[in-house]
């Protein structure tokens, strides 16, 4: 415990450098690029803190775990805790149906309910399912802000090129696809930023289509996200045209006043995931690997580190943590 480096400083190291650092360690932080910036995946997230939707496709552990993320994130940033919307358009209200029997945390509603949630998007015959203890944050903002919790611990980022191979002592790699992990494969996704103040949404907004779902995060100052693309794809580089046409085409028809937003944005970077889309701690020797997170980064990043943090410290090991 008391020499750890820790290599990678996304949101996975970030959270290592923390967790640690509420142990009363003062880790070493490595990242090639320095500051979290658009060269790494939880620049380009969504920010969703929604553990029950995520129900729908993912393992039990992301459901448990992720339910605690908002409390832990509010720690070192804003967290909105305003729920989450599902909706789905007209003729997919099948989608919906499948949807609400394979998550729970929900209630089903329509009309004046979801007219007083979110005005905008009440139109005759529309019904969502309401999360109402889901929330999200701003990913720039958040890793600014934990990087200011870690600057007044005294820990800083240095920027250098690293493996673990290169330094001494505990090493938790937190390099996502750079640390080639046998087992871990890029999951390419892509988003769009648009502006306009012809809608107004106060909460993260999923619409299921059978061919593009899409979820809507507002940022604030009629700014939105739109994500995102899920490729099984290793392939780097901006976003593609059909990834634009299907992003803006599906929040179009979630309303019509998106045509005419201004887009501001746009990024495209690849996430790492196991085979089950669950994120782990394996242990290599002396190095900790943190990796995996998939999507599910700023949601699950505080469970990670804190098994990663209990097993330096006591050697329990959490039902993330695996030897290989």
């Amino acid at each position: 415990m008391s020499d750890v480096t820790i290599i990678g400083a996304g949101v996975a190291g970030l959270w290592a450098a923390y967790a640690l650092s509420k142990r009363g360690l003062t880790p070493r932080l490595i990242d090639r690029n320095g500051n979290p910036g658009a060269h790494g995946c939880s620049w380009w997230a969504g920010g969703m803190l929604a553990p029950f939707c995520e129900g729908a496709t993912s393992e039990a552990a992301v459901i448990a775990h992720g339910q605690q993320a908002a409390s832990d994130w509010a720690e070192v940033t804003k967290v909105t805790q305003n729920g989450s919307l599902v909706v789905t358009l007209a003729r997919d209200r099948a989608e919906l149906d499948r949807f609400a029997r394979r998550t729970t945390g929900h209630a089903r509603i329509s009309g004046d309910t979801l007219a007083t949630l979110e005005p905008d998007l009440a139109t005759p015959g529309r019904e969502a399912l309401y999360f109402d203890t889901e929330s999200h944050l701003t990913p720039r903002a958040a890793l600014a802000d934990l990087l200011a919790a870690l600057t007044a611990r005294g820990i800083t980022i240095e920027q250098a090129e690293a493996t673990p191979d290169d330094v001494h002592g505990t090493v938790l790699d937190c390099r996502g696809l750079a640390a080639k992990l046998p087992s871990l494969r890029g999951v390419r996704g892509e988003m769009v930023m648009l502006k306009t103040h012809e809608v107004r949404l106060s909460r993260p907004v999923r619409l299921l289509h059978p061919r593009h779902p899409l979820y809507i995060v507002p940022r604030g100052d009629g700014v939105f996200m739109l994500g995102a693309t899920q490729i099984e794809s290793a392939a780097p580089g901006p976003i593609t045209a059909r990834a634009l046409l299907e992003l803006l085409s599906a929040a179009y028809a979630l309303h019509p006043a998106f045509a005419e937003a201004e887009v501001i944005e746009t990024g495209a970077d690849l996430r790492p995931a196991f085979v089950d889309h669950v994120p782990r701690v394996i242990r290599q020797g002396r190095v900790l690997h943190l990796n995996g997170l998939f999507r599910h980064g700023y949601l699950m990043a505080p469970a990670l580190a804190r098994q990663a943090a209990d097993y330096l410290e006591h050697g329990t090991k959490g039902d993330l943590f695996h030897e290989d």
